[in-house]
């Protein structure tokens, strides 16, 4: 596990030097993978104000990827930062 887990260390890092910024939808995967990735499910009794709709986007996304395991949220994290980097080149 420590070759993917440099593997996703190293995806982070890349992620965050992407020549242009991705679209919302594709932000809002990278959040929610890395949140599950780093923390496991997410915290349902935490739910964010109504009005917050930023933190709820955010909460949205993060909850859809509850029960998936760290290692397997790694990996799409890594492949999705793949793809970014491979269409923007």
């Amino acid at each position: 596990m420590t070759d993917l887990k440099d593997a996703f260390e190293k995806a982070v890092a890349e992620s965050k030097q992407l020549p242009s910024k991705p679209d919302n939808e594709t932000l809002l995967s990278l959040y929610s993978l890395y949140k599950q990735a780093t923390e496991g499910d997410i915290n349902t009794q935490n739910t964010p104000g109504m009005f917050d709709f930023v933190a709820k986007a955010k909460y949205d996304a993060w909850l859809k990827q509850k029960g998936m395991a760290g290692d397997v949220a790694m990996q799409l994290y890594i492949d999705l930062v793949a793809t970014l980097k491979g269409g923007q080149s």
